[in-house]
């Protein structure tokens, strides 16, 4: 029997059959993660010789869906704001500003009037210096207490998000990648196993009926539904259903926690930092408002005895108003500057990860969904269709090469 068996025509050809359709399912699958993330930028001929990633290509609608769909969900601005410990922000300010504050009396001086201010007796510098340095603590208490309470108006945090997303395409690739990296992976090998089964079916279809188009169908047959079947495994069933003695629901959906620890590192560590949110108070859409804070807050101390002094011993009287109109640039520049910290801008994200990463745990299931579902979802046809290509290509490369089909 097995003497026969073995001694059939082309046995040995249609043993490969299954081992090739899983290796098309592998590469179909894998080519559809990779298509999903890369290239970053359109490589081809536009508009429709090439490809881009479909993240990358749609970075800006992406990251409008992230805050949509789960940021605007696990709080505001005004709350992460105020849990980085705003007191503790201010302090922050307060000492980079006062530990330079020599330098930074220094330059706005020189930019003013470098010979009288370089020749001014040190006696006479440093009382500036110390007056300045008297009046910071309590112009830095007021001006973070005053954008802790308004963030939200002076902070756009959509616009801040995809804005970051567009500059740097990348960042939004890892985020998606590390958050769904068992559901890629995943994607990527069951096409080896399902492309194996459907391999097995195709043996006995490909001798009953040894048609030339059985190859290259079934080969389109498993590109396509191996990319559907795993795209599919990973977020369905959305809930919970009960099957026999197990309980089965997508694979994404199963590893919640996990996930919302991932998510809530990567987002307080790259996004939702205090770096990025001062910058955007600054130099956002909304920055006016941040200067007019700054100025008003400014006000006792240009009008009172540090700036006044300084004015009569440099510039005189009728160069006050440009010395108060340099005093509140500078002061400006300084609301981002000392936030380039990364042990600072680390330690303050880390009290916004805990809460970030509970109340995502607690989302619902359809809610959960969308935060890996658009990467998939956009475009998903595209990668099916392209899957079914390849697989086509790979049946008609087999029976031309193995069974020497003209």
């Amino acid at each position: 029997m097995l003497e026969s068996l073995l001694a059939y025509p082309d046995f040995w050809k249609y043993v490969s059959i299954p081992f090739i359709a899983g290796a098309v399912g592998w590469t179909t699958n894998w080519m559809a993660v990779q298509m999903t993330f890369y290239p970053l930028e359109f490589l081809g001929i536009r508009p429709f010789f090439g490809w881009q990633g479909i993240i990358p290509s749609k970075v800006e609608k992406m990251a409008g869906i992230v805050v949509d769909k789960a940021l605007s969900k696990l709080g505001s601005l005004d709350e992460f704001f105020r849990e980085m410990e705003p007191e503790k922000i201010a302090a922050h300010l307060t000492r980079t500003i006062q530990g330079r504050i020599e330098e930074y009396t220094d330059e706005v001086m020189t930019e003013r009037n470098a010979v009288l201010w370089e020749n001014l007796p040190l006696l006479v510098r440093k009382r500036v210096y110390s007056r300045a340095r008297r009046a910071i603590p309590s112009v830095m208490d007021s001006v973070v207490d005053d954008i802790s309470r308004n963030l939200d108006s002076l902070v756009d945090m959509k616009h801040m998000v995809t804005t970051q997303m567009a500059e740097d395409k990348q960042l939004m690739v890892q985020m998606f990648r590390e958050v769904g990296d068992p559901e890629f992976r995943f994607v990527t090998n069951s096409g080896l196993y399902f492309g194996f089964l459907f391999g097995l079916i195709q043996v006995p279809v490909f001798i009953l009926m040894p048609e030339n188009w059985v190859l290259p169908f079934f080969g389109f047959i498993v590109g396509v539904a191996t990319n559907w079947l795993a795209l599919n495994l990973i977020f369905r069933p959305l809930n919970p259903v009960k099957v026999g003695p197990f309980r089965v629901q997508g694979l994404f959906l199963k590893r919640q926690k996990d996930v919302a620890e991932t998510f809530a590192r990567l987002s307080t560590e790259e996004v939702i930092t205090l770096r990025n949110i001062m910058y955007q108070v600054v130099n956002g859409p909304r920055g006016d408002r941040t200067k007019a804070l700054i100025k008003r807050h400014l006000k006792p101390l240009l009008n009172g005895g540090v700036v006044r002094t300084a004015a009569q011993l440099t510039v005189g009287p009728e160069g006050y108003a440009d010395l108060k109109k340099a005093v509140e640039e500078k002061a400006v520049d300084l609301a981002v500057e000392p936030f380039e910290d990364q042990g600072f801008n680390r330690e303050r994200g880390a009290l916004v990860e805990k809460i970030m990463s509970d109340r995502m745990q607690a989302l619902s299931s359809e809610e959960f969904q969308d935060l890996l579902r658009p990467a998939f979802q956009e475009d998903e046809w595209i990668l099916i269709v392209v899957g079914g290509f390849l697989g086509a290509m790979a049946g008609l490369f087999q029976l031309v090469v193995m069974f020497g089909a003209a």
